[in-house]
């Protein structure tokens, strides 16, 4: 009979959460979800544009290295001109020229970034705007050189 009432009166002392309190808890998880996936998708999306940005970057980098070295024709670097110089990086269709605004790149991925403001025409760009497009995704600024050329 002891047991029984002890047992009772363990039942009576135990706290746990009421259903409203458990719904209260499930609801404000809701809200944070609905704020952060968007967020977090957009965080995605800049750093796969990010991504092509640099691979833009890289391949520009390499042209000037193949121009050099004489592997570029008429002043473009093509696919096969560029292969030795960049690692890593699918050239379908890529093309570097330097043209009298400077160093143009024509590359099929840079069709593929998502965010407005970091987006280019065609898949061309010249290189200041690539590098201002990931000075503005939060990259560094690339340093300059001092022009060595002029007396």
């Amino acid at each position: 009979m002891l047991k029984k009432w002890k047992n009772k009166k363990l039942l009576k002392n135990e706290k746990g959460l009421t259903l409203v309190e458990l719904l209260a808890v499930i609801v404000i998880l809701a809200i944070i979800a609905a704020i952060a996936v968007p967020a977090i998708g957009n965080i995605i999306n800049k750093s796969k544009d990010r991504a092509i940005l640099a691979e833009a970057s890289n391949i520009l980098s390499g042209a000037k290295i193949a121009y050099i070295d004489g592997a570029c024709k008429n002043d473009k670097c093509d696919k096969d001109a560029l292969k030795s110089y960049v690692d890593g990086i699918e050239l379908n269709d890529t093309v570097v020229e330097l043209t009298k605004d400077g160093w143009q790149i024509t590359y099929p991925r840079l069709k593929d970034i998502k965010l407005e403001e970091f987006q280019v025409t065609d898949g061309k760009s010249l290189e200041k705007e690539i590098n201002s497009k990931l000075v503005k995704a939060g990259g560094e600024k690339p340093t300059t050189t001092p022009d060595t050329t002029t007396p």
